[in-house]
């Protein structure tokens, strides 16, 4: 049994993902990003594992010192009866290195920015979020970068066309 995943583990990378936030790159300008470690319950990493979870509307803020993650829905575990059962909506708090939360709360801080998680995953068996430090897009802002999106999907598709006919 034990071969068996390590063998699809080294199939995959060891890393699987569990959540993606989509949205946040169509609403949000990315400045950088971050990986942080998070604090789970039991329940918690089974349903993870399984593959259930919701970071659409999540964000995270520093309070009381420390970087915690707001509005991750992770749905209770089937089999998690009683005392392993969990809170389905509870702030999760987040694993950085002090230098790192400093940094990223005077930027966020001075700039106005938001953090905002974009993906939850596995490496080596342990979860992480991917979290970025974005700036809000106005509409007319989302306009233009679907608009340079598009002019340089043209101009790569010309660019292959010209290759491969000469």
């Amino acid at each position: 049994m034990q071969a068996r995943r390590a063998a699809e583990r080294a199939q995959t990378g060891g890393d699987r993902v569990v959540a993606t936030n989509r949205r946040a790159r169509h609403d949000f300008d990315i400045l950088d990003t971050l990986e942080c470690g998070l604090v789970l319950t039991g329940s918690e990493v089974k349903s993870l594992r399984e593959g259930r979870a919701q970071i659409a509307e999540a964000y995270a803020r520093v309070d009381g010192g420390e970087l915690w993650l707001f509005q991750v829905h992770v749905p209770p575990w089937a089999f998690a009866h009683g005392v392993g059962a969990h809170d389905p909506d509870r702030k999760r708090k987040l694993l950085i290195h002090r230098h790192e939360l400093e940094r990223w709360q005077h930027r966020a801080a001075t700039q106005q920015l938001t953090l905002i998680p974009l993906s939850l995953y596995f490496r080596d068996g342990r979860a992480k979020v991917e979290l970025g430090l974005a700036k809000g897009r106005r509409l007319h802002d989302r306009r233009e970068a679907i608009k340079e999106r598009d002019a340089q999907r043209d101009i790569a598709r010309t660019a292959r066309n010209i290759e491969k006919y000469g």
